[in-house]
């Protein structure tokens, strides 16, 4: 549904505002989040950049915009929750996208936070944990460079292992409960693209043109998305660009932990999970059934 003109004005105005002096952080974050539509949030590693990238592409072209954004450009359109100039909100005002008929979903790996009041809707993003691991594995050696160790030593990492992701799922899994939301996960988005995107467009309050979504959906394919990486990167980003292992867009394969993990590492995991992860959670991760 379209935005009433008023509030478009608005929010023009402030986006506007927020980036001359977003990168200075002479605002608070609480206030801009009122401005704030809904929230996308995930885990590291959970498909959130495919997923963003997807939707950047559909409401790029509800703008009239000939070409699907590149890598840099889809911030402008579902930018971080944060003051960063290029890829959090004042990026949002820094482009077509502040003047836009579709809400402003701001994207976060954070926890809940006390700034977001319980009627904002959010999208949370659930993928099967045993991919996350490996896949922030290579991101926090590869591409970080935060880890040293080997994958069998990160899982058990309490700020980036298993502990991490068992604390921020139970912790969205209780705040969920107590919100509008919708769950995609990375293995039905994977089978389903358009039908899932299209689910999540429809709780968008978005009138979905079939056409425009699929061309959406081919253009985030993960070769492309790929080749976007390879030819400008990602702002905020320093790393090899020529090892693939270092790559934001890596594999996306599901199921491709059994290549990484040992039996000790999957029966550990299996152990941690049963005794740590709520029950609420466990719901959550009903999600990833691909079929």
């Amino acid at each position: 549904m379209p935005l009433p003109m008023s509030t478009l004005i608005i929010r023009a105005a402030k986006a506007a505002h927020y980036a001359v002096i977003g990168g200075y952080s002479r605002v608070r974050l609480s206030m801009a989040t009122s401005e704030v539509d809904y929230l996308l949030v995930s885990y590291p590693k959970s498909g959130r950049t495919w997923f963003r990238y997807i939707l950047s592409c559909y409401f790029a072209e509800s703008l009239g915009l000939s070409a699907a954004p590149d890598l840099s450009a889809m911030f402008r359109f579902l930018p971080n929750l944060d003051w960063d100039h290029q890829r959090g909100l004042p990026a949002y005002g820094d482009g077509p996208a502040a003047a836009a008929t579709f809400p402003l979903v701001a994207v976060t790996h954070h926890r809940p936070s006390v700034r977001w009041p319980n009627s904002m809707p959010v999208i949370f993003m659930v993928r099967d944990p045993r991919d996350v691991l490996v896949s922030r594995y290579y991101h926090a050696t590869r591409h970080k460079h935060q880890f040293t160790g080997d994958i069998t030593a990160f899982i058990h990492d309490p700020d980036q292992g298993l502990p991490a992701w068992v604390k921020h799922t139970n912790d969205w899994a209780a705040a969920l409960a107590n919100r509008p939301h919708a769950i995609v996960s990375y293995e039905r988005l994977s089978a389903f693209p358009i039908v899932e995107t299209g689910r999540v467009l429809a709780f968008l309050g978005q009138a979905i043109d079939p056409e425009r979504l699929a061309r959406a959906v081919e253009a985030a394919e993960i070769d492309r998305m790929r080749e976007l990486e390879l030819h400008n990167g990602i702002p905020g980003h320093r790393y090899d660009r020529n090892d693939p292992q270092a790559l934001r867009v890596r594999r996306g394969i599901i199921g491709g932990y059994r290549e990484e993990l040992g039996q000790g590492d999957l029966e550990w995991i299996d152990h941690y999970i049963a005794e740590h992860l709520h029950a609420a959670a466990r719901n959550l991760m009903g999600h990833i059934a691909s079929d």
